[in-house]
């Protein structure tokens, strides 16, 4: 049998990878003194100057605000687009998807305030919201339940590679170009990911090349082809629908919290006997500040796809999907519990090490918890609970931005890393209390 499935997985890599490096340039480019001067609408600094600590945490509070305009985008888009793509086809919807954030991250290269800089960071948050329902929905075409998770594992490593590329490259153009620049050059890749999927992309039915034999296999479980849309308002009642939703709400803020203030966090670290200034940037020092990061999401990816694959390999080896999914769930929110130490230590290898077990549990849990829509609900409401269930993440983290800086300003990374080590078993709690068998929805009721 052919293996056309995993070429269309290829491309939802690709795709997560390059709507991750737009999300967090932003988060590496904040950590320049030129940029935090220019939104704090003071001069630039004199070569030997520094910004103040109050500055600092000036900046850090607007900094909390502007991601939380990028996560209140990102959850009303999630809603939307979700829809959208139920609406449309995945193929329509997830390019208007890609155009809106393709050319949201070129204009931050025009960015000269911070009420500027919060816009785009929403309507950025619009467009990239589209993504995890276009992808899960692909995959609930494309692949039989035995293998979503799997393949929902591989195109989500995307997140972490579009991370570590963040951290390689972007310190390294920042040192070579204005920060306006390095904004231009990596929108170019959401430019040229929305003409490879207008090229690529087809569904199964309508792919040329997909052999019979692997179309068969696709459609192994003999689910509903009902290609009728379900309305919003009939998927909040469902206890499935919450299970999902509550459990975005209560981690997905822990991600955007590595993404947005990870780099901060490793700078301004006092404890840490490492030189991180972004003044003094070269090739070399470049690297090493990518180091960490590189390390940690590249762990993190690898968790994607193990957690992933346990999963699959569960079921496939005789576990009831809820029994396999869960447990791995459960496994994953054991390994985020000693990042709260991250905050205590002043060894910057244990820090990182931490870090990188937490974010490939979390992976490893986003995997398993995206792949629990398919198995509850028909492909004909997928995205749509996908997007229902994104909103409530984006939300999450929403509220939690409003507050991040002001805490962190406050009480140090202490709190947030509590907060971090947590959610998961409180989320997975909450799930097995709403759908302790993952019983599909009966939504013809």
């Amino acid at each position: 049998m052919t293996n056309y499935r995993w070429r269309i997985v290829g491309l939802l890599f690709f795709a997560t990878t390059v709507n991750y490096i737009d999300r967090n340039v932003l988060s590496f480019i904040a950590t320049k003194s030129e940029f935090m001067c220019e939104m704090l609408g003071i001069p630039h600094l004199l070569e030997g100057e520094t910004l103040s600590k109050a500055q600092i945490d000036q900046f850090n509070v607007l900094f909390g605000q502007v991601n939380a305009m990028f996560k209140l985008a990102y959850g009303l888009g999630f809603l939307i687009m979700g829809w959208l793509i139920d609406k449309v086809g995945v193929r329509l919807g997830y390019s208007i998807s890609i155009a809106i954030w393709a050319v949201s991250a070129f204009l931050h290269s025009l960015v000269g305030n911070i009420t500027m800089l919060k816009t785009l960071r929403f309507t950025l948050g619009i467009g990239e919201s589209g993504n995890f329902p276009s992808a899960i929905k692909t995959v609930s075409e494309w692949f039989p339940r035995k293998e979503r998770s799997t393949a929902t594992g591989v195109f989500n490593a995307g997140a972490n590679v579009g991370i570590m590329f963040t951290a390689l490259v972007v310190p390294i153009l920042m040192s070579m170009l204005p920060w306006q620049h390095v904004f231009i050059i990596t929108s170019c890749f959401a430019f040229l990911l929305l003409i490879a999927w207008r090229l690529v992309y087809r569904q199964p039915e309508l792919a040329k090349n997909l052999p019979k034999e692997e179309y068969a296999y696709i459609r192994q479980d003999g689910e509903e082809l009902n290609t009728n849309k379900v309305p919003w308002a009939k998927l909040f009642p469902y206890r499935q629908t919450w299970a999902f939703a509550s459990g975005k709400f209560l981690t997905d803020m822990i991600w955007w919290f590595y993404m947005a203030w990870l780099p901060k966090f490793f700078v301004e670290n006092g404890k840490f006997k490492i030189e991180m200034s972004l003044a003094k940037l070269d090739i070399v020092n470049g690297f090493m500040i990518a180091l960490p990061f590189i390390i940690i999401y590249v762990i993190s990816d690898l968790g994607s796809v193990f957690f992933g694959w346990m999963s699959s390999k569960l079921i496939e080896n005789g576990w009831t999907v809820n029994a396999a999914r869960k447990s791995t769930m459960l496994t994953c929110a054991l390994c985020v519990v000693p990042v709260f130490y991250t905050s205590i230590t002043s060894n910057m290898y244990i820090a990182v090490g931490l870090i990188s077990l937490a974010a490939a549990a979390h992976q490893g849990w986003s995997a398993n918890i995206f792949t629990t829509v398919t198995d509850m609900f028909p492909r004909r409401a997928v995205s749509s609970v996908t997007g229902i269930g994104g909103m409530f993440g984006a939300l999450g983290g929403f509220l939690l931005d409003l507050n991040s800086g002001s805490i962190i300003a406050n009480f140090g990374y202490g709190g947030m890393f509590a907060i971090a080590s947590t959610a998961y078993l409180l989320a997975l709690g909450i799930i097995q209390l709403l759908a302790p068998n993952l019983e599909p929805a009966n939504l013809e009721a």
